[in-house]
């Protein structure tokens, strides 16, 4: 397991598959914050809203880059709304 200390505010969260997914906030307890700014807008037409991951889903720190386990559809099929 990774030390979640080490996930920098601004890295790049990439899947397993090389494919980027989002870029960290912040890390919350055992989630990852993702910026708004990656994020698409919600199906009701609403603004983009942070989502969050399990840190879990980490499987290395790379500096600035957040490598998960999971692939990039895999995750964002398990984002988290507040």
């Amino acid at each position: 397991m990774v030390d979640a200390t080490q996930i920098k505010e601004h890295a790049e969260v990439i899947g397993a598959d090389g494919v980027h997914i989002g870029t960290v906030d912040h890390v919350e307890g055992d989630r990852i914050k993702l910026t708004k700014n990656d994020s698409p807008s919600t199906q009701d037409g609403q603004g983009a809203k942070h989502h969050y991951l399990p840190v879990g889903l980490v499987a290395e720190i790379e500096g600035e880059t957040v490598r998960l386990s999971a692939t990039a559809q895999n995750a964002q099929d398990m984002f988290e709304e507040a």
